[in-house]
């Protein structure tokens, strides 16, 4: 299986199923003499793993980071960073009525038609568990490039949307309530539907929105490496991820251009910022902002009919512990990746110098 590394300098590949012994990854192309917060790290983590509220799975994972290489007194060596995680609170038994027959909208299908073997506990490779190796390494980048702010934070679930824009939200307002959302009244109402959607047995989507600031001008490579290919990818390698816009986006298309173009100014900013910081693929000095639509969770405890590997028809109840919505934890996930596409392009640029 190809396709488990992600990076050109600061490159992350992953290793590792959701029901397997441990997961992990080695991190290779990090800068020497770098002091690395293990305590951010953990935060991170925190935010990502299971069982954080009545909202999101309950499967109990303590997520215990073990470095084997690559720092020395939690300092970077500049040689590859191993990492490990144990997966403790496995229950491989919910999926053994699953194992013959493809889940609707999972990679069940595509996996078996592939590699004709598949990993049918908690999906394997392709479960969303692999996530935290990303968290862990984008919680590294972000410590590199701390003078480069980014956050993220839950815009939409469902037709549940805040009326305002990224610079008009409280970003200390994120971590107060358990969906990740700055506006506290849109928060309890879609907490309320994400209820509502869990006791009805089914799951439900949404969008997450993301703000890197502080960016210097010139990351990027025109033509096939743009910034925002690169930025876009990204976003769409994490699980559940079905859009993604960045600037303007598809409102872009109601504007005339002498709307849209971003006039400049004598200190180099532009007076409106529809171009979402990247321009010709090349980061502009302003503000990146991008939207990350997330689908509902494919794995939901209502009936449902598919075929097994024999083309047989069948009809099913999934087993096991699952998210009605995806969202709240995957706000940190979105911020390492974008954290690993900027420190790689930073790192990239430096060669120029």
């Amino acid at each position: 299986m190809a396709g488990n590394t992600f990076g050109k300098i600061f490159k992350l590949t992953t290793f590792g199923e959701s029901h397997g012994i441990a997961i992990g990854g080695i991190i290779d192309g990090c800068p020497s003499g770098i002091k690395i917060n293990i305590k951010k790290i953990n935060y991170d983590l925190n935010r990502r793993k299971t069982g954080q509220s009545k909202i999101v799975t309950p499967r109990k994972e303590e997520d215990k980071i073990i470095f084997l290489s690559g720092l020395f007194n939690n300092i970077t060596t500049g040689t590859p960073i191993g990492f490990i995680l144990y997966n403790k609170d496995i229950k491989s038994k919910d999926y053994n009525n699953i194992k013959n027959f493809y889940r609707p909208s999972h990679a069940d299908f595509t996996y078996y038609k592939k590699y004709k073997i598949r990993d049918y506990r908690g999906g394997g490779r392709s479960s969303a568990r692999e996530t935290v190796c990303r968290v862990i390494a984008g919680s590294i980048a972000k410590q590199i490039i701390n003078k480069i702010k980014i956050f993220a934070y839950v815009s939409a679930v469902g037709n549940i949307k805040i009326n305002k824009n990224y610079n008009e939200i409280n970003i200390n307002n994120i971590e107060k309530n358990i969906i990740r959302c700055p506006d506290e009244s849109k928060a309890k109402k879609m907490i309320k539907l994400i209820e509502k959607i869990k006791d009805e047995g089914d799951t439900i989507g949404g969008i997450i929105t993301c703000v890197i600031k502080n960016v210097p001008i010139g990351l990027g490579e025109p033509v096939f490496d743009k910034l925002n290919s690169e930025i876009g990818k990204a976003m769409l390698t994490i699980n559940a991820v079905k859009g993604f816009e960045y600037g303007s986006g598809f409102k872009g298309i109601k504007m005339k251009g002498s709307k849209h173009n971003d006039e400049f100014s004598k200190n180099n900013k532009t007076k409106t910022n529809y171009s979402g910081g990247i321009q010709g693929g090349i980061s502009n000095g302003m503000d990146i902002y991008f939207n990350v639509a997330f689908k509902p969770v494919s794995t939901i405890k209502k009936k449902q009919y598919s075929i097994d590997k024999y083309n047989n028809k069948v009809n099913f109840k999934i087993k096991g512990r699952h998210d009605p919505c995806v969202l709240p934890r995957a706000v940190p996930i979105v911020e390492s990746m974008a954290a690993l596409v900027i420190l790689d392009y930073y790192l990239l640029n430096k060669l120029y110098k």
